[in-house]
């Protein structure tokens, strides 16, 4: 069992930039697959992306591929989200959670055990 702890997040204008990290306590959350999601006021939950515990397999929705990336640090128990271009349909509260299960769909919110609390990103002029 882990507690990830989202932070980071922030007021940013469009155009610009965040990173937000995804950490907790537990040295038994470096072997956790690890996801990005957000929920923006009035929609659905959002698959973001997500990376394995060693890092080498990462895999983003559409929708902000090629302006979000994620890392992690192993040694610090964190994993980042890197957010650029930061557009206005990105405002929303960013989730990471974490899971071991195998198989599925890593989009899957259903698959991911361990939730944290939710950092707000607000892009705004």
């Amino acid at each position: 069992q882990v507690q990830p702890v989202e932070s980071g997040g922030g007021l940013v204008k469009p155009g610009g930039s965040l990173r937000l990290s995804c950490a907790a306590s537990e040295r038994s959350f470096n072997v956790f697959r690890v996801g990005w999601f957000r929920r923006a006021p009035g929609k659905d939950r959002e698959f973001v992306g997500q990376i394995s515990w060693s890092g080498r397999s990462t895999s983003y929705a559409d929708s902000v591929k090629g302006r979000f990336s994620i890392s992690r640090d192993n040694a610090k128990n964190t994993v980042y989200l890197q957010v650029n271009s930061l557009k206005p349909e990105d405002t929303a509260v960013y989730y990471c959670a974490a899971t071991l299960r195998l198989g599925g769909p890593d989009s899957d919110p259903s698959k991911y055990d361990y939730w944290g609390q939710g950092t707000q990103v607000t892009v705004s002029s």
